[in-house]
């Protein structure tokens, strides 16, 4: 007789409104099994993932965990029954320590001698070591995402259901996760991973589903599928997108430098130097790309730029307008409770169509974010829709939409398309590239080296708090090196 699946979730039907994200999906994962969850943006995997874990209820269908049926109406009530999850955005409380963290989320006892042995014991145990008295506010995102992972197994997770796990890491960071939630699989625990990445998916999972608009377009063994296969069930039957139009086409750097700095020394948090005597220049139509693992001066140098941190010393001139995409847009980019056009108008300067005096004109206002939405192809019920009802994805298009559409001068943006399909990252890129052209001058910074490697003109590496400069033709390999501290 065949075991019956750890978790499995029949006829599941959501909807937001006039929005059906689920259209009576079916899913399932065994004990001892990894299935990967596929799709775009919008199509329903995050949707699928929180009613298992209790964070939405269904319209219609149900939930059995090791056969039999439950009610999950809460994650408390998922954790019970052996289900954890590691969400796309950080949970943790940035002012405590990793250990309380972990004792919130487990239920653990706060006596700290005992509790900071038994989060080392879970460290060893599961080959993801933190230190106990950290504060997370300064942890790297890395090791916030590894924070995340031992929350769950901390209660005891038996199914452990991941949303984008390695959106974040750096390539040896990912293998190294990847990994990890294959020998838990091997345990005879079940895990579900939901990822953009089909490589990754190809990679670590047994089984692959893939959804498209709220219904599932194909169930499959990973090892009968290919990166083709997969990205032509996710986005209907258009195999998988090739290189991004324009990519061979770069922008042409001109004109008068519109970002300038020079012997620029930025401090971290904390007092020590992030960047040190960083030099650089960005033109007009310029694309450049800054890569570098977490934690080694990026982040403070295009916070730099966008004037958000001052720097120690050196000299630093960016002409303005400014936009600013921040590599976390729940805590940076939208205020969740707050509709889209209400987000539109909170990131907007005043010379916004909308400010008339010291007046909103909210219906202009409310137009202009429904032109976004069929422009960037965001999927939401309408701009009167809060932000928090969007796949992670879509308010990535929202935040993306909002820097783009003052036509700036200058444009920073961090990790612009993480969490973001394949189609929704090539359209970033576009839009992007058709920005540099029209004269704005582009830096970014991106975890994903093939990222820096598509979209840049020009590439620099921050690593120890240096910033160099890689070799017009340098490949993969060699700014990878670059990026653990060797010659560029």
């Amino acid at each position: 007789m065949t075991a019956a699946p750890a978790l499995e979730l029949r006829g599941i039907v959501k909807r937001f409104g006039r929005l059906e994200a689920l259209a009576r999906v079916d899913f399932d994962v065994a004990a001892g099994e990894v299935h990967a969850l596929l799709g775009e943006n919008g199509a329903g995997k995050s949707t699928l993932m929180h009613i298992a874990y209790g964070m939405l209820r269904p319209d219609a269908g149900e939930i059995l965990v090791h056969g039999i049926p439950h009610q999950i109406t809460s994650p408390r009530r998922a954790r019970s029954l052996g289900v954890g999850m590691v969400h796309q955005h950080f949970t943790s409380i940035p002012a405590l320590s990793v250990a309380e963290n972990v004792a919130l989320a487990a239920g653990w006892s706060l006596a700290p001698r005992r509790l900071a042995r038994r989060v080392e014991a879970l460290g060893a145990e599961t080959g993801l070591p933190l230190d106990p008295a950290a504060r997370v506010d300064d942890l790297s995102v890395s090791l916030k995402q590894r924070l995340e992972i031992v929350k769950a197994l901390a209660a005891d997770a038996r199914i452990l259901l991941l949303d984008e796990p390695t959106a974040v890491l750096a390539p040896a960071e990912v293998d190294e996760l990847l990994r990890m939630i294959r020998a838990y699989a091997d345990r005879g625990n079940s895990a579900v991973l939901i990822t953009h990445k089909l490589d990754e998916a190809l990679a670590a999972a047994d089984r692959v589903t893939v959804l498209r608009r709220g219904a599932v377009t194909r169930r499959a063994a990973a090892g009968d599928e290919s990166p083709a296969s997969l990205a032509s069930a996710m986005i209907g039957g258009e195999g998988a997108p090739g290189p991004d139009p324009g990519a061979g086409d770069s922008p042409r750097a001109s004109g008068v430098p519109l970002i300038r700095l020079s012997r620029l020394t930025v401090a971290r948090t904390g007092g020590a130097p992030a960047l040190r005597d960083a030099s650089l220049e960005v033109r007009p139509g310029e694309i450049v790309g800054v890569a570098a693992v977490e934690g080694n001066g990026q982040r403070e140098l295009l916070r730099a730029i966008a004037g958000l941190v001052h720097a120690e010393s050196g000299t630093l001139e960016v002409v303005g307008p400014i936009a600013f995409i921040p590599e976390d847009r729940t805590t940076e980019g939208l205020v969740g409770e707050m509709s889209l056009t209400e987000n539109l108008v909170l990131g907007a300067g005043d010379e916004a169509p909308w400010i008339s005096g010291r007046r909103i004109r909210w219906d202009v206002a409310r137009r202009r974010m429904e032109a976004l939405i069929g422009a960037y192809g965001i999927k939401a019920a309408g701009p009167d829709a809060a932000a928090r009802t969007l796949s992670g994805g879509n308010q990535q298009k929202v935040v993306v939409a909002r820097a783009l559409e003052r036509a700036p001068k200058v444009i920073i943006a961090e990790n612009p398309t993480r969490g973001l399909d394949i189609r929704a990252a090539r359209e970033v890129h576009d839009r992007l590239r058709e920005a540099a052209r029209g004269g704005a001058a582009v830096i970014f910074s991106s975890g994903d080296l093939d990222e820096v490697l598509e979209l840049a003109s020009r590439i620099l590496v921050a690593a120890a708090g240096r910033l160099e400069a890689a070799a017009p033709r340098a490949g993969r390999a060699e700014i990878g090196s670059a990026m653990l501290g060797r010659p560029v």
